[in-house]
């Protein structure tokens, strides 16, 4: 079991398998171009193997793969495929922006993935080109079409509303949850990377995006949907759409964070504001046998920080792309 300095203990890895991605959406990645990294950089499809089973041998029992675009990295089948011989994984996942979904879903659902996070932050195919640079629309709804009948549950949909861009289509995405049976998760801007350079005028509070919702829709409180996570969930009343909201600024959950984060490159990443990061994949590649690197595990826990401090005066740091969403 990993337990940290102030008695949490640490059951969920978010594993970022790229830091590459087709879309460039704005509170993401800048508009110069990024090189990048090498395949010598990055974690490869056996480091990651062995990693996770590491990490499951001292308790982790909830995984998420992210990017970057996941669906980017190669053979991403078979990566999910090895990951899942480890039977003690409780609950896994995989977080896309949707728009190699149609094509993969199938796959991805034979390799053994369940449960799939689409990141979407509009429904108008012009806001939606504006906010990713270059995305299309039709990709993602096409490949959420595509999940469902492959059988993916649930289908949660991650939207992240911007002050002057997409406010104003809260009650449609309440809508297609319902229309869609998936659930729809609100999640707070968070001053990290690219965002801190106009937070301050695009951040929507949660409670802000609840009351515009209750304008139009009864908002019942969900008790059957997994609460796993950080995420406050309701039910439309009458209907199968489920509403969630995640506010990791206006009200922290700190206290109960039980996650950590390993990047494209092999870092170890403690907290998602933090820049304390554990190069664990030297670590591997210094021939270190399963013992030590677990100790090595065990000793980097004990750095999470209490806390999180997003500050938009900070520099920006890692872009979100290379930490892994």
């Amino acid at each position: 079991m990993l337990i940290d300095n102030y008695n949490r203990v640490i059951n969920y890895l978010r594993l970022s398998v790229t830091d590459f991605c087709n879309l460039k959406c704005v509170y993401c990645q800048p508009y110069k171009e990024i090189a990048r990294k090498s395949h010598d950089d990055v974690l490869r499809h056996e480091e990651i193997i062995r990693l996770v089973r590491l990490f499951v041998k001292l308790g982790i029992n909830k995984i998420r793969l992210t990017g970057g675009e996941p669906l980017m990295k190669k053979n991403i089948e078979y990566i999910i495929k090895e990951i899942l011989r480890n039977k003690e994984i409780k609950d896994f996942s995989l977080t896309t922006n949707g728009t190699l979904l149609a094509k993969k879903a199938a796959l991805l659902r034979e390799a053994g993935l369940k449960r799939i996070n689409i990141s979407l932050d509009s429904l108008n195919s012009t806001k939606y080109q504006k906010i990713t640079k270059n995305g299309k629309l039709e990709n993602v709804l096409e490949g959420i079409k595509e999940a469902t009948k492959a059988g993916f549950d649930p289908i949660k949909i991650n939207v992240v509303p911007l002050r002057g861009v997409s406010e104003e289509e809260i009650g449609d995405f309440a809508r297609f949850a319902i229309n869609n049976k998936v659930q729809v998760r609100f999640i707070e801007l968070m001053p990290l990377g690219e965002s801190r350079n106009y937070w301050e005028d695009k951040f929507l509070h949660i409670e802000y995006i609840k009351t515009e919702l209750k304008k139009k829709f009864s908002l019942i409180t969900e008790r059957t949907s997994v609460k796993s996570g950080p995420a406050e969930y309701f039910r439309i009343k009458d209907t199968e759409g489920i509403i969630g909201f995640i506010s990791p600024i206006s009200s922290h959950f700190c206290d109960k964070c039980n996650r950590i984060r390993i990047t494209p490159d092999g870092k170890i990443r403690l907290c998602l504001e933090s820049e304390e990061e554990v190069d664990i994949k030297e670590f591997i590649r210094e021939n270190n046998d399963d013992h030590e690197i677990m100790n090595k595990i065990i000793q980097s826990v004990r750095l999470k920080p209490k806390k999180h401090n997003f500050s938009i005066g900070k520099e920006s740091g890692r872009l979100m792309s290379r930490i892994g969403g």
